[in-house]
């Protein structure tokens, strides 16, 4: 993600703030405090608070944000004890541009990238300088570039097929017109765009059904993109936090999400 630079002071100051111990760190009965994104995270964080947590002798108090920031930064000073919103990928790159101290502990699901169009029907309709958003974020904004170029309609400059930016497109015959927008606003924008390439969270959040309305979508296997849970150094041994893996990754969550999301998420 490319963080505004007071956005990157708070983020020091929390981590250089961060060396004393809160909430779950310094109290062993107290509840964890997870933030997630509204959907699925939520719901699937909720459906183990509700269903499963008990028997592992667990606590959970369930944190929601709406954008793909605050998790982190909350995480960072203190404010949750851990989150489970975002993939590797984009973790690398926040720790990169911030110098927190997260640690990734485990995956939970994945949400295929897809592109979505109210005035078109499929990607080979889309006419000469069509306006296209992606996600402002590096992470997303590459993987949505990368679902473009598999699907045909552009060609990414050689050595940056791993993180490709806007500014990596070689090729683009059609002259796409290329719109960068904070992933949360990429539905909306679809009443503006002739496409939009749509997390997999905020389509279903707005209604979109991924499986059936997505020009494209992601292939799930092999997808490096897999959503799961991270917390801070001090709390990666743990034993709730490595309970609360378990329950995420269990049967149990697995056809729960099967069962609710009609393919549109995938348990891993």
């Amino acid at each position: 993600m490319r963080i505004r630079a007071a956005l990157v002071a708070v983020l020091l100051t929390a981590v250089g703030c961060g060396s004393g111990q809160t909430g779950a760190a310094s109290d062993p009965e107290a509840a964890l405090k997870v933030g997630v994104s509204p959907v699925p995270h939520a719901q699937v964080l909720k459906y183990v608070a509700e269903n499963l947590a008990k028997d592992k002798g667990l606590k959970i108090e369930v944190v929601e944000f709406t954008d793909y920031v605050q998790p982190n930064t909350a995480l960072v000073d203190g404010s949750l004890d851990a989150n489970y919103f975002q993939t590797i990928p984009y973790l690398d790159t926040f720790k990169t541009e911030s110098g927190a101290k997260l640690e990734w502990i485990g995956p939970v699901h994945v949400e295929p990238l897809g592109v979505y169009s109210k005035k078109h029907k499929k990607l080979t309709d889309l006419p000469s300088g069509a306006k296209v958003a992606v996600a402002n974020d590096a992470t997303n904004e590459a993987r949505g570039l990368r679902l473009l170029a598999e699907n045909g309609l552009i060609k990414i400059k050689a050595g940056a097929e791993k993180v490709p930016s806007i500014r990596d497109v070689a090729e683009n015959p059609k002259n796409l017109e290329f719109v960068a927008l904070e992933a949360a606003q990429l539905p909306r924008s679809l009443e503006d765009t002739d496409a939009s390439v749509v997390n997999g969270n905020y389509a279903i959040d707005a209604g979109l059904k991924p499986a059936t309305d997505a020009l494209v979508l992601e292939k799930a296997e092999g997808n490096p993109n897999a959503n799961g849970l991270v917390t801070r150094a001090e709390l990666k041994d743990d034993k709730r936090i490595r309970d609360l893996l378990a329950l995420l990754q269990s049967q149990q969550v697995k056809d729960y999400i099967k069962q609710t999301f009609d393919g549109a998420v995938l348990a891993v």
